[in-house]
């Protein structure tokens, strides 16, 4: 399973401690501290490219809005593709 080749006990202490953060102040301040600020942007930008793949804008669209490379782009279409539906699940319940 794709999931397996970063699954260790550290990374389920990350996601764990992800799960008990309860707002978006926590989750500003959490991140403030783990991340570098292009971390964090990078990993809302792929967010974003997955949301507007989802709605079928084009690659050179989708690269004029947010400022993704067109690596960026393929690779975030393959997840949707070909992934484990992380994205999708996401998306999905943030009603985008």
């Amino acid at each position: 399973m794709q999931l397996d080749r970063f699954r260790d006990r550290t990374v389920d202490q990350l996601f764990e401690a992800i799960l008990q953060l309860r707002s978006l102040d926590e989750c500003y301040r959490f991140f403030d501290d783990l991340c570098t600020v292009g971390e964090v942007q990078a990993m809302a930008q792929r967010l974003e490219v997955a949301r507007m793949l989802r709605e079928g804008l084009t690659y050179s669209r989708i690269e004029a809005l947010t400022g993704a490379s067109t690596a960026t782009i393929s690779r975030v279409k393959r997840c949707l593709n070909n992934g484990t539906d992380g994205y999708e699940l996401a998306l999905s319940r943030l009603g985008r």
